[in-house]
């Protein structure tokens, strides 16, 4: 009886189209990383050192890991210390040259030397070559204002042990030894300065995340799922989240419940961190800039020139125009970058949707974007006159900087896209923010990296942000404090207030690194940049760039 029963109700189910009688259970994990960059990886390195019994996913939409901003051709390449870049040193309204952000960006970058030693001695990172090389960063300038800008900054950056070692010339022939390339042919009565330090860095950032990623592979409670998009991201009942994604290939979907989700994802962050639903979302917005950059391979060229030589934005035009003239080295040979030239997508991700813009865009955050679009008019002009550039405008940019370039030996190579942040504000509707912004949940069960600059150089100090933020009671624990102090040695401490202290952090990452023998810091400094350079009563605005 009960057994025809049965058999007629299934029959029913199936006549019905009823197949699945009940749907398969979701995964349990600790972490969810959204995002398969040098972010998420950071975090996954962190988290496998602090939390080695913690199970971990990584969903990435792409078919491997950094193929977005994260690959090497997408971005500059640079080791962002401030060494070069003008845009973290402004003049305040007196002229004077205000460095804390440079310093600031200097430290940031020291964590993530010491992070990259480490990993290095624990066999996590394998040859330092293949990720990071001793490239000299420059700032190279011409014109009477500009020159003087120069100098200021030279002297002003003396307050700093980070800064030690630079030198400044406005010599012609000091300057031909530095960068052969940028002098030959160049006009013999044009006024130029330039600074020069030995200790910059190329970083390849997509090698980096592919080495953490393949480490992470090895422990037992980590799983990669490639070519998944993530659909949705729900509050289960229990405080956790379940994230829907689906695979790219055959169309299969899953569900993974974490306790903590980290979104990753660049220019997708935003989109996801509002799929989730929390209110810390609606405060922004996204405008994506994209940015492109000539490029030879002729090694005759290549091996002619050592360094990142950043210049000034020309007059009129926004910081994040800064030119630069770069040493690469991609794909285990030598190439030189110059750009970046700005362009414009909808996309949010080089490989995303022209309806990222849009689709972002809410009734909470067009009107912090119209303030901004009318407040910032001078950007609009500038991506409008760069999207009408001829390759020969192009070209003859290059040649500023290059007198004796060949148009033939470059071609032009489009990078990755970057979301600059808009953020409401109450007194002024909307505002530009510069930098990267974490973005998390009141109860610390969900957080996103939106923004760009200085992006993946400070990765690990970034990534230390987040632990502090959502993991308060485990940061203060005896066993986590160890475990920092012994993965980043000057774990809260600033370098900027000790020579000594430079110079041991210098030599230690230097040796493991294989990057050029740091300079000789002298013991007396000038006053602490913190203190030598306070900010005026009306503060300078500092500049934001393309973080490419």
């Amino acid at each position: 009886m009960f057994k025809k029963v049965n058999t007629a109700l299934l029959g029913l189910a199936l006549s019905l189209g009823i197949t699945s009688v009940q749907a398969e259970e979701a995964k349990k994990v600790d972490v969810l990383l959204i995002g398969g960059g040098i972010m998420s990886a950071t975090l996954g390195v962190w988290l496998n050192e602090l939390e080695p019994g913690w199970s971990m996913e990584m969903v990435e939409r792409l078919d491997g890991v950094a193929e977005e901003s994260s690959n090497g051709w997408n971005n500059a390449g640079t080791g962002h210390s401030a060494l070069a870049e003008l845009n973290y040193t402004p003049e305040d309204k007196n002229g004077n040259v205000e460095i804390p952000k440079a310093v600031e960006i200097n430290e940031a970058f020291q964590i993530s030397r010491q992070f990259w030693s480490w990993q290095v001695q624990q066999g996590v990172l394998k040859n330092p070559r293949s990720f990071i090389n001793s490239t000299p960063h420059m700032s190279f300038v011409w014109g009477d204002d500009n020159i003087k800008f120069l100098k200021k900054r030279y002297e002003a950056l003396q307050a700093s042990p980070l800064f030690a070692g630079m030198q400044y010339s406005e010599d012609p022939a000091q300057i031909a030894k530095w960068v052969p390339l940028m002098m030959e042919g160049r006009d013999p009565n044009q006024k130029i300065a330039a600074t020069w330090t030995p200790i910059g860095t190329d970083v390849n950032f997509g090698e980096i995340t592919r080495q953490f990623v393949a480490h992470l592979q090895t422990t037992p409670k980590f799983d990669l799922k490639l070519s998944s998009e993530v659909q949705d991201i729900t509050k289960n009942a229990d405080g956790s989240w379940r994230v829907s994604y689906k695979n790219l290939k055959d169309g299969t979907k899953t569900e993974t419940d974490a306790k903590f989700v980290f979104i990753g994802a660049g220019g997708g962050a935003l989109h996801l961190l509002q799929k989730s639903g929390i209110p810390e979302a609606k405060e922004y917005a996204g405008f994506p800039v994209g940015g492109s950059f000539l490029v030879t391979d002729n090694p005759t060229i290549a091996e002619q020139h050592l360094a990142k030589a950043y210049g000034k934005a020309s007059v009129g035009a926004p910081p994040m125009s800064v030119p630069h003239l770069d040493t690469r080295v991609l794909d285990g040979k030598r190439v030189i970058l110059f750009g970046p030239f700005a362009t414009f997508s909808t996309k949010f991700l080089k490989e995303g949707s022209y309806l990222d813009l849009l689709t972002s865009t809410t009734t909470h955050n067009i009107w912090p974007m119209t303030k901004v679009g009318i407040r910032e008019y001078p950007l609009v002009e500038y991506l409008a006159g760069q999207l009408m550039l001829s390759d020969d405008d192009r070209f003859k940019a290059l040649q500023e900087y290059f007198p004796n370039a060949k148009q033939s030996d470059w071609r032009l190579w489009q990078a990755g896209q970057r979301v600059q942040i808009i953020k409401r504000d109450e007194e002024q509707g909307g505002v530009l923010k510069l930098g990267t912004e974490v973005v998390s949940s009141a109860d610390n069960t969900i957080a996103g990296l939106l923004g760009a600059s200085p992006g993946a150089s400070t990765a690990a100090p970034i990534m230390l942000t987040v632990l502090q933020k959502v993991f308060k009671d485990k940061v203060a624990t005896p066993e986590w404090q160890s475990k920092l102090h012994q993965i980043v040695p000057s774990y809260g401490t600033k370098l900027n207030d000790s020579p000594e202290a430079v110079a041991k952090e210098w030599a230690y990452t230097a040796g493991i690194l294989q990057l050029t023998p740091p300079p000789a810091i002298p013991q007396v400094t000038a006053p602490k940049a913190t203190e030598a350079a306070k900010p005026a009563a009306e503060p300078s605005k500092p500049a934001s760039d393309l973080a490419l």
